[in-house]
Protein backbone atom coordinates (compact mmCIF):
# COMPACT_ATOMS: atom_id res chain seq x y z
CA UNK A 1 0.00 0.00 0.00
CA UNK A 2 3.11 2.59 0.76
CA UNK A 3 4.15 2.10 -2.68
CA UNK A 4 0.54 2.77 -4.40
CA UNK A 5 -0.50 5.73 -2.82
CA UNK A 6 3.22 7.62 -3.86
CA UNK A 7 2.76 6.63 -7.29
CA UNK A 8 -0.82 7.35 -8.10
CA UNK A 9 -0.40 10.55 -6.38
CA UNK A 10 2.60 11.11 -8.53
CA UNK A 11 0.86 9.63 -11.93
CA UNK A 12 -2.46 12.13 -11.23
CA UNK A 13 0.22 15.44 -10.72
CA UNK A 14 1.93 14.60 -14.41
CA UNK A 15 -2.02 14.19 -15.58
CA UNK A 16 -2.21 17.42 -14.05
CA UNK A 17 0.38 19.29 -15.35
CA UNK A 18 0.15 17.59 -18.74
CA UNK A 19 -3.62 18.85 -18.97
CA UNK A 20 -2.50 22.42 -18.27
CA UNK A 21 -0.17 22.69 -20.26
CA UNK A 22 -2.74 21.95 -23.31
CA UNK A 23 -5.44 24.36 -21.23
CA UNK A 24 -2.51 26.78 -21.17
CA UNK A 25 -0.28 26.24 -23.96
CA UNK A 26 0.43 30.79 -24.26
CA UNK A 27 1.34 30.47 -20.36
CA UNK A 28 3.62 27.40 -20.82
CA UNK A 29 5.44 28.47 -23.96
CA UNK A 30 6.21 31.88 -22.32
CA UNK A 31 7.47 30.16 -18.80
CA UNK A 32 9.33 27.67 -20.58
CA UNK A 33 11.22 30.20 -22.67
CA UNK A 34 12.04 32.11 -19.37
CA UNK A 35 13.47 28.89 -18.13
CA UNK A 36 15.46 28.76 -20.85
CA UNK A 37 16.59 31.80 -21.11
CA UNK A 38 17.93 32.09 -17.58
CA UNK A 39 19.54 28.43 -18.75
CA UNK A 40 21.57 29.86 -21.60
CA UNK A 41 22.02 33.63 -20.66
CA UNK A 42 23.38 32.67 -16.52
CA UNK A 43 23.35 29.21 -16.01
CA UNK A 44 25.40 27.51 -18.98
CA UNK A 45 28.29 30.04 -19.12
CA UNK A 46 28.62 30.05 -15.39
CA UNK A 47 28.60 26.33 -14.52
CA UNK A 48 30.29 24.86 -17.76
CA UNK A 49 33.89 25.90 -17.36
CA UNK A 50 34.13 25.09 -13.37
CA UNK A 51 32.58 21.48 -14.51
CA UNK A 52 35.13 21.24 -17.02
CA UNK A 53 38.12 22.40 -15.01
CA UNK A 54 36.90 20.00 -12.23
CA UNK A 55 36.97 16.75 -14.29
CA UNK A 56 40.65 17.90 -15.51
CA UNK A 57 42.03 18.24 -11.79
CA UNK A 58 40.39 15.20 -10.89
CA UNK A 59 42.18 13.73 -14.04
CA UNK A 60 45.57 15.10 -13.19
CA UNK A 61 45.29 14.44 -9.34
CA UNK A 62 44.68 17.79 -8.67
CA UNK A 63 42.24 17.23 -5.99
CA UNK A 64 43.98 13.76 -4.55
CA UNK A 65 46.75 16.64 -4.02
CA UNK A 66 44.36 18.84 -1.97
CA UNK A 67 42.50 15.96 -0.20
CA UNK A 68 46.37 15.15 1.36
CA UNK A 69 47.06 18.59 2.45
CA UNK A 70 43.22 19.44 4.31
CA UNK A 71 42.74 16.09 5.70
CA UNK A 72 43.81 17.32 9.03
CA UNK A 73 41.54 19.86 8.80
CA UNK A 74 38.22 18.41 7.33
CA UNK A 75 38.45 15.39 9.13
CA UNK A 76 38.17 17.28 12.89
CA UNK A 77 35.69 19.86 11.61
CA UNK A 78 33.16 18.25 9.35
CA UNK A 79 34.30 14.33 9.48
CA UNK A 80 35.28 14.25 5.76
CA UNK A 81 38.36 13.50 3.66
CA UNK A 82 40.27 15.70 3.09
CA UNK A 83 39.04 15.90 -0.58
CA UNK A 84 36.08 17.27 0.98
CA UNK A 85 38.09 21.11 0.89
CA UNK A 86 37.84 20.60 -2.95
CA UNK A 87 34.16 20.15 -2.59
CA UNK A 88 33.55 23.05 -0.91
CA UNK A 89 35.74 24.84 -2.46
CA UNK A 90 34.39 24.36 -6.19
CA UNK A 91 30.55 24.67 -4.48
CA UNK A 92 31.41 28.28 -3.45
CA UNK A 93 32.81 29.20 -6.81
CA UNK A 94 30.08 27.39 -8.80
CA UNK A 95 27.17 27.27 -6.56
CA UNK A 96 24.85 24.81 -6.52
CA UNK A 97 24.50 21.82 -8.25
CA UNK A 98 28.57 21.92 -8.46
CA UNK A 99 29.20 19.93 -5.04
CA UNK A 100 26.91 17.16 -6.10
CA UNK A 101 28.52 16.81 -9.37
CA UNK A 102 32.15 16.10 -7.69
CA UNK A 103 30.76 14.36 -4.38
CA UNK A 104 29.12 11.45 -7.12
CA UNK A 105 32.59 11.54 -8.64
CA UNK A 106 33.87 10.57 -5.61
CA UNK A 107 31.89 8.31 -4.28
CA UNK A 108 32.03 5.79 -8.24
CA UNK A 109 35.78 6.31 -7.60
CA UNK A 110 35.50 5.35 -3.92
CA UNK A 111 36.99 8.51 -2.55
CA UNK A 112 34.94 8.78 -0.02
CA UNK A 113 31.95 6.28 1.80
CA UNK A 114 28.28 6.55 1.19
CA UNK A 115 28.24 8.90 4.60
CA UNK A 116 30.82 11.39 4.22
CA UNK A 117 29.40 11.68 0.56
CA UNK A 118 26.40 12.86 2.34
CA UNK A 119 28.04 14.99 5.18
CA UNK A 120 29.68 16.77 2.24
CA UNK A 121 26.73 17.51 0.34
CA UNK A 122 24.92 18.50 3.68
CA UNK A 123 27.36 21.64 4.18
CA UNK A 124 28.44 21.99 0.22
CA UNK A 125 25.25 22.72 -1.27
CA UNK A 126 25.72 26.55 -1.44
CA UNK A 127 24.65 29.67 -3.54
CA UNK A 128 27.70 30.98 -5.01
CA UNK A 129 28.64 34.34 -4.36
CA UNK A 130 28.01 36.07 -7.49
CA UNK A 131 24.20 34.98 -7.39
CA UNK A 132 24.05 36.38 -3.91
CA UNK A 133 25.88 39.53 -4.90
CA UNK A 134 24.75 40.09 -8.19
CA UNK A 135 21.38 38.48 -8.75
CA UNK A 136 19.54 38.78 -5.41
CA UNK A 137 21.22 41.51 -3.79
CA UNK A 138 21.61 44.44 -6.85
CA UNK A 139 19.32 42.78 -9.69
CA UNK A 140 16.38 41.67 -7.55
CA UNK A 141 16.31 44.09 -4.46
CA UNK A 142 18.23 46.88 -5.88
CA UNK A 143 20.55 47.08 -2.56
CA UNK A 144 24.00 46.15 -3.30
CA UNK A 145 24.60 46.55 0.48
CA UNK A 146 22.57 43.72 1.23
CA UNK A 147 24.95 41.28 -0.62
CA UNK A 148 27.30 40.96 2.15
CA UNK A 149 24.75 40.31 5.27
CA UNK A 150 23.02 37.97 3.15
CA UNK A 151 26.20 35.83 2.05
CA UNK A 152 27.54 36.05 5.34
CA UNK A 153 24.13 34.78 6.82
CA UNK A 154 24.26 32.16 4.00
CA UNK A 155 27.82 30.91 4.69
CA UNK A 156 27.15 30.66 8.54
CA UNK A 157 24.09 28.83 8.12
CA UNK A 158 26.28 26.67 5.71
CA UNK A 159 29.04 25.90 8.58
CA UNK A 160 26.70 25.57 11.09
CA UNK A 161 24.97 22.76 8.97
CA UNK A 162 28.15 20.94 8.35
CA UNK A 163 29.33 21.10 12.50
CA UNK A 164 26.03 19.49 13.18
CA UNK A 165 26.00 16.89 10.43
CA UNK A 166 29.78 16.07 11.63
CA UNK A 167 27.54 13.80 14.20
CA UNK A 168 25.58 12.14 11.97
CA UNK A 169 26.41 8.31 11.19
CA UNK A 170 28.77 8.36 13.37
CA UNK A 171 27.84 4.04 14.03
CA UNK A 172 29.14 3.50 10.34
CA UNK A 173 32.00 1.13 10.31
CA UNK A 174 32.91 2.62 7.03
CA UNK A 175 35.45 4.82 7.08
CA UNK A 176 37.94 6.49 4.49
CA UNK A 177 41.68 5.25 4.93
CA UNK A 178 44.05 8.04 5.21
CA UNK A 179 46.88 8.61 3.04
CA UNK A 180 50.31 7.19 4.03
CA UNK A 181 51.90 9.00 6.14
CA UNK A 182 55.60 8.89 4.92
CA UNK A 183 57.89 11.81 4.80
CA UNK A 184 56.59 15.85 4.57
CA UNK A 185 52.97 16.29 4.01
CA UNK A 186 53.64 18.54 0.94
CA UNK A 187 56.02 15.42 -0.55
CA UNK A 188 52.73 13.18 0.27
CA UNK A 189 50.48 15.55 -1.56
CA UNK A 190 53.03 15.59 -4.28
CA UNK A 191 52.98 12.25 -4.45
CA UNK A 192 49.31 11.23 -4.05
CA UNK A 193 49.00 13.79 -7.28
CA UNK A 194 51.42 11.71 -9.43
CA UNK A 195 49.98 8.39 -8.16
CA UNK A 196 46.51 9.65 -9.38
CA UNK A 197 47.37 10.22 -12.84
CA UNK A 198 49.38 7.37 -13.40
CA UNK A 199 46.37 5.74 -12.56
CA UNK A 200 44.02 7.85 -14.58
CA UNK A 201 46.60 7.07 -17.64
CA UNK A 202 44.19 9.19 -20.20
CA UNK A 203 46.07 11.64 -22.83
CA UNK A 204 45.39 14.98 -21.98
CA UNK A 205 43.82 15.37 -25.07
CA UNK A 206 41.70 12.65 -24.44
CA UNK A 207 40.54 13.81 -20.95
CA UNK A 208 39.70 17.29 -22.04
CA UNK A 209 36.98 15.78 -24.41
CA UNK A 210 35.78 13.45 -21.89
CA UNK A 211 35.52 16.22 -19.48
CA UNK A 212 33.46 18.54 -22.23
CA UNK A 213 31.53 15.59 -23.00
CA UNK A 214 30.10 14.49 -19.11
CA UNK A 215 29.98 18.00 -18.67
CA UNK A 216 27.95 18.90 -21.91
CA UNK A 217 25.41 16.31 -20.96
CA UNK A 218 25.30 17.31 -17.25
CA UNK A 219 24.14 20.68 -18.59
CA UNK A 220 21.85 19.63 -20.82
CA UNK A 221 20.11 17.79 -17.36
CA UNK A 222 20.62 20.92 -15.57
CA UNK A 223 18.85 22.65 -18.87
CA UNK A 224 15.79 20.01 -18.28
CA UNK A 225 15.15 20.47 -14.87
CA UNK A 226 15.28 24.49 -14.88
CA UNK A 227 12.31 24.67 -17.77
CA UNK A 228 10.22 22.11 -16.35
CA UNK A 229 10.31 23.50 -13.32
CA UNK A 230 9.83 27.32 -14.40
CA UNK A 231 6.91 25.53 -16.16
CA UNK A 232 4.94 23.89 -13.17
CA UNK A 233 5.43 27.13 -10.99
CA UNK A 234 3.81 29.37 -13.66
CA UNK A 235 1.22 26.12 -14.34
CA UNK A 236 0.48 26.39 -10.64
CA UNK A 237 -0.39 29.98 -10.50
CA UNK A 238 -2.32 30.53 -13.87
CA UNK A 239 -4.66 26.77 -12.82
CA UNK A 240 -6.01 27.88 -9.64
CA UNK A 241 -4.24 25.34 -7.83
CA UNK A 242 -1.57 28.19 -5.76
CA UNK A 243 -4.34 28.93 -3.15
CA UNK A 244 -4.36 25.01 -2.02
CA UNK A 245 -0.48 25.21 -2.34
CA UNK A 246 -0.40 28.60 -0.26
CA UNK A 247 -2.82 27.66 3.05
CA UNK A 248 0.02 25.60 4.97
CA UNK A 249 2.67 28.14 4.86
CA UNK A 250 -0.04 31.46 5.38
CA UNK A 251 -0.87 29.25 9.00
CA UNK A 252 2.49 29.23 9.52
CA UNK A 253 3.13 32.68 8.51
CA UNK A 254 0.69 33.48 10.85
CA UNK A 255 2.17 31.76 13.17
CA UNK A 256 5.47 33.81 13.52
CA UNK A 257 4.06 36.78 12.52
CA UNK A 258 5.61 37.03 9.43
CA UNK A 259 3.58 39.18 6.33
CA UNK A 260 1.26 37.06 4.14
CA UNK A 261 3.03 39.32 1.26
CA UNK A 262 5.46 36.52 1.24
CA UNK A 263 3.42 33.61 1.16
CA UNK A 264 3.99 33.39 -3.00
CA UNK A 265 7.50 33.73 -2.19
CA UNK A 266 7.55 30.81 0.26
CA UNK A 267 5.28 28.86 -2.50
CA UNK A 268 7.64 29.40 -5.65
CA UNK A 269 10.87 29.17 -3.58
CA UNK A 270 9.78 25.70 -2.90
CA UNK A 271 10.01 25.07 -6.43
CA UNK A 272 12.66 27.38 -7.76
CA UNK A 273 15.38 29.42 -6.34
CA UNK A 274 16.24 32.26 -9.12
CA UNK A 275 12.10 32.59 -9.05
CA UNK A 276 11.68 32.48 -5.10
CA UNK A 277 13.95 35.42 -4.17
CA UNK A 278 12.24 37.42 -6.92
CA UNK A 279 9.12 36.70 -5.71
CA UNK A 280 10.80 37.69 -2.06
CA UNK A 281 11.86 41.33 -3.36
CA UNK A 282 8.89 42.12 -5.17
CA UNK A 283 6.45 41.53 -1.96
CA UNK A 284 5.43 44.96 -1.78
CA UNK A 285 4.05 45.83 1.82
CA UNK A 286 6.31 43.24 3.50
CA UNK A 287 9.16 44.59 6.28
CA UNK A 288 12.79 44.32 4.49
CA UNK A 289 13.64 42.69 6.58
CA UNK A 290 11.14 40.07 6.61
CA UNK A 291 11.95 40.28 2.42
CA UNK A 292 15.40 39.25 3.13
CA UNK A 293 15.34 36.86 5.50
CA UNK A 294 12.78 34.66 3.49
CA UNK A 295 14.90 35.11 0.40
CA UNK A 296 17.76 33.90 2.52
CA UNK A 297 16.28 30.75 3.62
CA UNK A 298 14.92 30.06 -0.31
CA UNK A 299 18.93 30.28 -1.47
CA UNK A 300 19.54 27.94 1.80
CA UNK A 301 16.50 25.76 0.73
CA UNK A 302 17.51 26.06 -2.63
CA UNK A 303 14.37 24.56 -4.71
CA UNK A 304 12.95 21.50 -5.84
CA UNK A 305 14.80 22.07 -9.58
CA UNK A 306 18.29 21.59 -7.97
CA UNK A 307 16.88 18.67 -5.51
CA UNK A 308 15.68 17.05 -8.76
CA UNK A 309 19.31 18.11 -10.51
CA UNK A 310 20.96 16.93 -7.57
CA UNK A 311 19.08 13.63 -7.53
CA UNK A 312 19.90 13.11 -11.00
CA UNK A 313 23.33 13.62 -10.74
CA UNK A 314 24.14 11.13 -7.75
CA UNK A 315 22.30 8.45 -9.95
CA UNK A 316 24.64 5.16 -10.07
CA UNK A 317 25.49 5.94 -6.31
CA UNK A 318 24.18 4.88 -2.85
CA UNK A 319 24.30 8.51 -1.32
CA UNK A 320 20.39 8.97 -0.40
CA UNK A 321 18.69 12.04 -0.72
CA UNK A 322 16.82 12.11 2.82
CA UNK A 323 20.28 13.41 4.56
CA UNK A 324 20.35 15.80 2.11
CA UNK A 325 16.83 17.39 2.19
CA UNK A 326 17.02 17.74 5.82
CA UNK A 327 20.01 19.64 5.10
CA UNK A 328 18.39 21.86 3.60
CA UNK A 329 15.86 22.36 5.68
CA UNK A 330 18.36 22.95 8.62
CA UNK A 331 19.91 25.66 6.43
CA UNK A 332 16.99 27.59 5.47
CA UNK A 333 15.69 27.85 9.07
CA UNK A 334 19.55 28.62 9.94
CA UNK A 335 19.92 31.32 6.86
CA UNK A 336 16.52 32.79 8.05
CA UNK A 337 17.67 33.17 11.67
CA UNK A 338 20.80 34.77 11.04
CA UNK A 339 19.51 36.97 8.24
CA UNK A 340 17.60 38.66 11.30
CA UNK A 341 20.26 38.81 14.23
CA UNK A 342 22.45 40.54 10.82
CA UNK A 343 20.57 42.64 9.06
CA UNK A 344 19.67 45.30 11.88
CA UNK A 345 23.57 45.68 12.31
CA UNK A 346 24.45 45.76 9.44
CA UNK A 347 25.54 49.74 7.87
CA UNK A 348 23.14 49.80 4.65
CA UNK A 349 22.94 53.33 3.18
CA UNK A 350 19.74 54.39 3.29
CA UNK A 351 17.94 52.05 5.29
CA UNK A 352 16.50 53.13 8.79
CA UNK A 353 15.38 51.12 10.87
CA UNK A 354 11.77 52.16 10.41
CA UNK A 355 12.43 50.33 7.22
CA UNK A 356 13.48 47.43 9.01
CA UNK A 357 11.42 46.57 11.97
CA UNK A 358 8.04 45.46 11.34
CA UNK A 359 5.33 47.93 12.92
CA UNK A 360 3.83 47.47 15.91
CA UNK A 361 0.19 48.07 16.70
CA UNK A 362 -2.49 49.37 14.11
CA UNK A 363 -5.20 46.27 14.87
CA UNK A 364 -8.90 47.01 14.24
CA UNK A 365 -9.40 46.03 17.69
CA UNK A 366 -7.33 48.67 19.33
CA UNK A 367 -5.42 46.05 20.73
CA UNK A 368 -1.39 46.63 21.33
CA UNK A 369 0.51 42.95 19.26
CA UNK A 370 4.07 41.87 19.09
CA UNK A 371 4.63 39.36 17.09
CA UNK A 372 7.57 36.31 17.36
CA UNK A 373 9.86 38.29 14.80
CA UNK A 374 9.03 41.66 16.48
CA UNK A 375 10.78 39.93 19.61
CA UNK A 376 13.18 38.60 17.90
CA UNK A 377 14.60 41.81 15.56
CA UNK A 378 14.02 44.45 18.76
CA UNK A 379 13.08 42.86 22.61
CA UNK A 380 14.99 39.57 21.80
CA UNK A 381 17.13 40.46 19.66
CA UNK A 382 20.48 40.33 21.60
CA UNK A 383 19.09 37.40 23.16
CA UNK A 384 19.15 35.30 20.34
CA UNK A 385 22.67 36.65 18.82
CA UNK A 386 24.78 35.97 22.52
CA UNK A 387 23.66 32.57 22.97
CA UNK A 388 24.03 31.57 19.13
CA UNK A 389 27.37 33.27 18.92
CA UNK A 390 28.67 31.96 22.12
CA UNK A 391 27.73 28.40 20.64
CA UNK A 392 29.22 28.79 17.20
CA UNK A 393 32.58 30.36 18.99
CA UNK A 394 32.06 27.44 21.18
CA UNK A 395 31.63 25.12 18.58
CA UNK A 396 34.83 26.43 16.10
CA UNK A 397 36.87 26.61 19.10
CA UNK A 398 36.41 22.76 20.18
CA UNK A 399 36.70 21.75 16.27
CA UNK A 400 40.12 23.90 16.26
CA UNK A 401 41.49 22.27 18.93
CA UNK A 402 40.63 18.74 17.65
CA UNK A 403 42.06 19.92 14.46
CA UNK A 404 44.99 21.33 15.67
CA UNK A 405 45.69 17.77 18.23
CA UNK A 406 44.75 16.03 15.08
CA UNK A 407 47.51 17.95 12.70
CA UNK A 408 49.75 17.42 15.49
CA UNK A 409 49.72 13.87 15.91
CA UNK A 410 49.56 13.55 11.95
CA UNK A 411 52.94 15.20 12.08
CA UNK A 412 53.98 13.21 14.59
CA UNK A 413 53.52 9.81 12.32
Amino acid sequence: MRGKLPTLALAAAVVMLTLSLVIYPKESLEAAKDGMNLFFTVVFPSLLPFFILSEMMLGLGVVHFIGVLFTPLMRPLFNVPGEGAFVLSMGLAAGFPMDAVITARFRRGNMCTRVEGERMLAFSNTADPLFIWGAVAVGMFGMPALGGTMALAHYIAALLVGLTFRFYGLNETEYTPEPRREGSMLSRAVQALIRARREDGRPVGQMLGDAITDSVKTMALICGYIILFSTIARMIDVSGVFPYLAAPFESLFRLFGIDPALVRAAVTGLLEVDLGTLAASRATGAPLVQQVAVAGAIIGWSGLSVHGQVASVLTGTDIRMGPYVAARLLHAVLAFIATLVLLPTARIPGLGMARVLPALGGLPDGLWRVSFLDYLVRGAGWSLAVPLGLALVGVTAAALTGGLRWAYFYARR
